[in-house]
């Protein structure tokens, strides 16, 4: 098992060949694409990728990724530190190859005679496991204090209703 920065590229199958483990940090600033809806870019990103031959000899990687990140919370615009997991399976086949046979449980992870692009592929799956609406716990969230409801309810009640001239059109029996 290396225990080092993340290789920014792999050959996939020689690494299941040897059924290496490679484990190590990458910076958060290293991912740009990712940086791009949060509020900071300081720490790194916890990576785990177990490369092996299944029983139909095939080619599959195992990955693990962590990382904390910092969003804007879109219920009190504060910001909030989320804990972001994502888990996956892949199964590695050749460019336009038969994926029918594959067995269920791996995505499909299509690769050329060039080496894979790891911090890419990290940086996919962070994508994808970020939340569209980065929030608070209800508990812990605080709304704005701009933002209080009894003073709009108030503007409500004091204002006419646009309608009321027709109920009165309605009424007179001259229109």
């Amino acid at each position: 098992m290396l225990n080092d920065p993340i290789p920014p590229h792999v050959d996939p199958r020689k690494l299941a060949d040897r059924g290496t483990t490679l484990q190590g940090e990458v910076l958060l600033a290293d991912l740009e694409r990712l940086c791009d809806p949060l509020s900071d870019t300081l720490g790194s990103v916890q990576a785990k990728f177990v490369f092996e031959r299944d029983e139909r000899r095939s080619v599959v990687i195992h990955s693990s990724i962590d990382v904390e990140v910092k969003m804007v919370c879109q219920r009190c615009l504060e910001l909030v530190t989320l804990p972001i997991h994502s888990e996956c399976s892949y199964a590695v086949v050749k460019e336009g190859a038969n994926t029918q046979s594959l067995p269920k449980g791996y995505d499909v992870l299509e690769l050329g005679e060039d080496p894979l692009d790891l911090l890419a592929l990290i940086e996919e799956e962070l994508l994808l496991a970020l939340p569209i609406v980065p929030a608070h716990d209800p508990q812990e969230c605080q709304q704005p204090a701009d933002n209080q409801v009894s003073e709009s309810s108030e503007d409500e009640v004091t204002r006419s209703n646009p309608f009321s001239v027709l109920a009165q059109l309605k009424r007179d029996p001259n229109v």
